[in-house]
């Protein structure tokens, strides 16, 4: 089924690095990682797992860019040799280990770029998640937004329409109108706007990350994980194929995902929890008022309107407490220079009419106008979020100031 998602897709060219060697920690090492990951996770204030393709395999779904991925093969004109379907593909016990965390407080949040439906499957809270790339067992409706669960996988992809009306009514009378389509991301669309901002807000204010089954290839996906460590949280990689980030990573184990989760609940002595059906979503038996159109139920899978905001000031607190680490800078014992020195053309230190007003240049805090927001209506505030933290991500050059740094090399700083 992984193939035939695949092969729904556009044309692409640029799929990343595929097939690297897959790396292989000795038990020694992964049981020391281990000891280690666990002191973190019970030392931390706000956890969030970023999960790939890796976490599924275990359940018969192939991965993208592995030495038997999806992409992989196609690249040598083959197809992978076992391909479970999404509607018979059951949690693994990495999706499971997930649920444990949640329920002993060791985990806050999911980021996945998955679009398996394993997590839903598994039983995790719609509030928990920020589903990036989309969902098979979801279907969106075009005018309200709303999304539903599907018992069954859509067979399309690309946000197509289907021909099953929104089941949403205005009001409790007037129906919705509008008409269901498949949320899985083709490569040129835009990632959903609150899942996006949920997991943003939820890697930046986490002390640490954790990301599992994934070569963090795909952008922005794959550099959420980085605003905590930029944050001076901690990250974790845990994966068969090196990443792009494992310089980066505080520490990096190289085995199999289930592996790690059967020896992390162990160390954290949390139960594991089985899969369970009556838990399922897409399996539990639905009443007549349940019931909608093509397999699709009344059940809703929606994220609020305002969820964004209301998170970012629910999380607050902690955001103000992930300072960066400070760098240490060695420091010149030299005299004070008189203003006269300063403004002199032979002087080294800044250069520029910036420089003039060094000491006074403040750092540029990115924060949400309130005022501005609260004029909006509910369903535009979420928009607002992340078209603001967008802006402030561009070269705006107003005023560039130019630094000369420890070695003498001269450094150019924006200010925004």
């Amino acid at each position: 089924m992984s193939c035939n998602y695949a092969d729904g897709l556009s044309p692409y060219e640029d799929k990343g690095k595929l097939g690297i060697p897959e790396k292989f920690d000795s038990l020694e090492e992964v049981a020391g990682k281990i000891l280690t990951l666990s002191k973190w996770i019970k030392e931390a204030k706000h956890v969030v797992m970023h999960t790939g393709a890796g976490i599924s395999t275990p359940a018969g779904i192939p991965d993208f860019r592995g030495p038997k991925g999806v992409w992989t093969l196609e690249k040598k004109g083959l197809k992978p040799q076992i391909n479970v379907s999404f509607d018979d593909a059951e949690p693994t016990f990495t999706h499971m280990a997930i649920i444990a965390l949640f329920q002993k407080n060791f985990l806050h949040y999911v980021v996945s770029q998955n679009i398996d439906g394993l997590h839903l499957k598994s039983g995790l809270d719609r509030s928990k998640l920020s589903e990036l790339h989309g969902n098979m067992f979801i279907g969106q409706c075009s005018l309200c937004s709303r999304q539903y669960i599907r018992r069954k996988a859509v067979t399309s992809v690309g946000q197509r329409e289907l021909p099953v009306d929104c089941p949403a009514l205005k009001g409790g009378k007037l129906s919705c109108r509008g008409k269901l389509h498949d949320t899985i991301l083709d490569w040129e669309h835009e990632l959903p706007v609150r899942d996006l901002g949920l997991a943003d807000i939820h890697s930046n204010v986490a002390d640490l990350s954790i990301c599992l089954g994934t070569t963090l290839q795909i952008v922005p996906s794959g550099t959420l994980p980085l605003a905590t460590k930029r944050k001076g949280g901690r990250l974790v990689i845990i994966n068969l194929q090196p990443t792009k980030w494992d310089k980066k990573a505080d520490l990096v184990i190289n085995t199999y995902v289930d592996d790690v989760m059967k020896l992390l609940l162990k160390e954290l002595n949390t139960p594991f929890l089985p899969y369970d059906p009556k838990c399922d979503p897409t399996r539990q038996p639905l009443s007549e008022k349940e019931m909608w159109q093509e397999e699709f139920t009344k059940r809703e899978w929606t994220l609020a309107p305002r969820v964004v905001n209301t998170t970012r000031k629910r999380l607050s607190h902690l955001e103000t407490k992930a300072q960066p680490k400070p760098k240490k800078m060695k420091q010149k014992h030299q005299e004070e220079p008189s203003p006269s020195q300063l403004n002199s053309p032979g002087n080294s230190g800044c250069q520029g009419e910036g420089s003039k007003q060094l000491d006074m240049v403040e750092p540029v805090k990115v924060e949400l106008a309130e005022e501005q927001c609260n004029g909006l209506k509910d369903e535009q505030q979420d928009d607002y979020v992340i078209v603001t933290e967008k802006i402030t991500g561009k070269k705006l050059k107003q005023e560039t100031l130019h630094m000369q740094s420890e070695n003498g090399e001269v450094q150019s700083t924006t200010n925004l």
